[in-house]
């Protein structure tokens, strides 16, 4: 079979569907042609040599979208679709809560795989998209944060003063929310975080963070709490208005906490909003109190 890898046609995406390492793996039973397109690695630093030698041909976009089974980062952009051939396995983070995607691959004749939804188990933990780019995103949303917060992330003391170390918040402790926490630590900063399963409070304090504790009413939410698959449950409503007003009131006994991170998944739904029309972290009464954060 004939696997194309095409170049990621997408603004602002710098990322390619396959390294000349797996390429090589690809090739390595002979029974698959691999089809990169010229030029889909460069924006990776990746040179086409690069692949060539791994045993990869060079081609056109034609060629690496009309291979047998295509492998893409994104899912394809409405031009691009028209150009895969009937029958077609389409592989990639394909979104698979855009409805109208999926019902334009099913018209097009394309099959598609959806790695957002391969299971979180041992045998797929090196196919783990999900962990491994929430692990990424975790990581650079604090370096973006200290890159734009205007002074420094560590505590520092000159000859002129003290200056506090800065505060930051992580809601969802998850993949990103633990790689959140060491980086900011690793940075300097003083670090609270709260997440829905109360598992993860050890995790928070062996890196070194505060947890953040909202107690649970009954024990049917206790039991929501614990999640299932590895992943969060959405939280009953009065629940969430709990949260809502602990993050509130620390907000305004801390004064001087810098930055919000909230990373979350749960599950095949979509992440939930944190910040709402009524509320920044708070109620409008609490906003007089505690000035909204340099950084979300």
């Amino acid at each position: 079979m004939i696997i194309g890898i095409p170049r990621e046609t997408r603004v602002g995406e710098t990322r390619v569907a396959a390294t000349p390492e797996t390429v090589k793996k690809l090739a390595a039973s002979g029974k698959h042609e691999i089809v990169v397109e010229s030029g889909a690695g460069v924006a990776s630093s990746i040179t086409d040599a690069d692949y060539q030698a791994a045993g990869a041909r060079i081609a056109d976009t034609a060629a690496a979208l009309g291979a047998d089974i295509v492998l893409k980062v994104r899912g394809p952009a409405a031009d691009e679709l028209p150009r895969l051939k009937r029958g077609a396995l389409l592989i990639g983070l394909l979104d698979p809560f855009d409805t109208a995607a999926i019902a334009s691959y099913a018209q097009a004749g394309v099959s598609g795989y959806a790695l957002e939804w391969l299971p979180r188990i041992s045998r797929a933990q090196s196919m783990d998209v999900l962990s491994s780019q929430a692990n990424i995103a975790g990581y650079k949303a604090v370096i973006i944060a200290a890159d734009e917060y205007g002074r420094f992330m560590p505590m520092l003391m000159t000859a002129a003063g003290t200056v506090k170390a800065a505060r930051v918040l992580i809601l969802g402790v998850g993949v990103a929310g633990l790689q959140a926490i060491a980086t900011a630590k690793r940075l300097g900063a003083v670090i609270e975080a709260s997440d829905v399963r109360p598992s993860v409070k050890d995790q928070v304090e062996s890196l070194g963070a505060k947890w953040v504790d909202v107690p649970y009413a009954n024990d049917e939410e206790r039991k929501i709490a614990e999640g299932v698959g590895g992943y969060a449950r959405p939280m009953p409503p009065a629940w969430m208005q709990r949260q809502s007003a602990i993050i509130a009131g620390r907000c305004a006994q801390r004064r001087e906490i810098h930055e919000y991170h909230a990373v979350c998944l749960l599950g095949r739904n979509r992440a939930p909003a944190v910040r709402h029309k009524d509320s920044r972290y708070g109620q409008r009464a609490t906003e007089r109190q505690a000035r909204p954060p340099d950084r979300v």
